[in-house]
């Protein structure tokens, strides 16, 4: 496999993808946890004046029964108004699309948006429902057993590691 890209680099092309469709209607929502620091970095390279909304969907994944209540599992927030707003959902990596359709059951407690759109770093394909990324900065395909990971260092800059099982 080629080298890793630069992850901030990713951030500021995806920033770039999204600038033109971004209006005042529009909120960031980050999946826990790469996808609330990239949500982080978005606002703040985009001079979006709301802080963005965090999702843990652990408790919405149809695979909670198998697998569940993980120590790690952070509460969500959404610290603004869901009805009506144009929503961009973000996600580090978009792979079968269940984590993206438990965020969209979670975002629907909150109130009806009038469009939710998905932002991700990198999309390694593999789906198992009908989702797709509207923005996207990385179309990777992965050996069997192999696992891209979003890091973030002390100093809050964003790189890619690959896991083996």
């Amino acid at each position: 496999m080629p080298p890793l890209p630069d992850a901030e680099r990713q951030c500021a092309a995806l920033a770039e993808q999204l600038r033109p469709h971004v209006g005042p209607d529009t909120a960031l929502i980050g999946i826990h946890s790469g996808g609330v620091w990239i949500a982080e970095r978005l606002r703040t390279l985009l001079g979006m004046p709301d802080e963005p909304g965090t999702i843990d969907v652990s408790f919405y994944r149809d695979d909670f029964a198998a697998k569940g209540l993980h120590p790690q599992i952070k509460p969500s927030s959404i610290p603004f108004e869901v009805e009506g707003r144009h929503i961009v959902l973000v996600d580090d990596v978009l792979y079968t699309g269940r984590t993206t359709r438990a965020a969209l059951n979670e975002i629907f407690d909150y109130g009806r948006p009038a469009k939710v759109e998905l932002a991700v770093l990198a999309d390694r394909g593999g789906r198992e429902l009908p989702v797709a990324a509207q923005y996207n900065t990385w179309d990777v395909t992965l050996a069997a057993g192999e696992t891209l990971v979003l890091a973030r260092d002390d100093a809050g800059r964003l790189s890619w590691r690959l896991d083996h099982e």
